[in-house]
């Protein structure tokens, strides 16, 4: 089977981790996520720099999944895909290299969400993660910038139960 890069969309705690670890044990792909970078490298400190250098870790990784596809290993790309345009761009950016994409979309109800945001807030405050918290002004934010995909843009959509 030919190598591809498969890109994950969702909101931030729809279960997209979850996920990529389930089709990681399956596919055998390398995983690249901007969470993990950027927790070992800043400890996620990035403070009024987070998305400046959100755009520079997204064109790295872009960088190395096309160069370990190329080699001939699926790559898995996780950190959600938020606006249309950027997931254009990633859809282009492969293509035209002669990659192929599969884009997962994982779906959560309004409440599976909301109880997914208080389970992780309770683990910070525990100290049981290196996520960060969720407060209403963050949430805010993020939302403002999430728009969810159509189906005609999506391979697999998963609707997470959890």
């Amino acid at each position: 089977m030919p190598a591809k890069v498969i890109l994950v969309c969702g909101k931030i705690c729809s279960g997209k981790s979850y996920y990529v670890n389930q089709i990681k044990k399956e596919s055998g792909a390398v995983v690249l996520s901007c969470d993990e970078l950027t927790w070992d490298l800043f400890d996620n400190d990035l403070g009024d720099k987070h998305d400046a250098m959100m755009v520079r870790v997204h064109r790295y990784l872009h960088k190395k999944a096309a160069e370990i596809a190329l080699a001939g290993c699926s790559v898995i790309l996780e950190w959600g895909f938020w606006r249309r345009a950027d997931r254009q761009y990633a859809t282009d950016f492969y293509v035209n290299q002669g990659i192929s994409v599969e884009w997962h979309y994982i779906d959560i109800s309004d409440e599976n969400w909301q109880r997914n945001i208080a389970s992780r807030n309770a683990a910070v405050a525990a100290g049981e993660t290196t996520d960060y918290a969720l407060d209403e002004g963050l949430l805010h934010k993020l939302l403002s910038l999430f728009e969810e995909p159509t189906r005609d843009e999506i391979d697999v959509w998963v609707v997470n139960e959890r």
